[in-house]
């Protein structure tokens, strides 16, 4: 597995774990840690989201 295999792997991990807390019971630990939509919680979303696109591809790989 690629470096950038395993680092989008414990990103999209973070962000299950993050939905799972919220789900669960509606706590958001990115905003609690950084602020609720502050410029560092944005990068995390996205690079979150980045991560998912990425995993996709991990779907598919041999």
């Amino acid at each position: 597995m690629k470096v950038i295999d395993k680092i989008a792997l414990v990103l999209i991990i973070i962000g299950a774990i993050n939905w799972g807390l919220i789900g669960f019971f509606g706590f958001n630990l990115v905003d609690s840690i950084f602020g609720s939509m502050s410029i560092i919680s944005r990068i995390i979303y996205a690079l979150v989201g980045i991560s998912g696109l990425w995993g996709i591809k991990l779907l598919f790989d041999k």
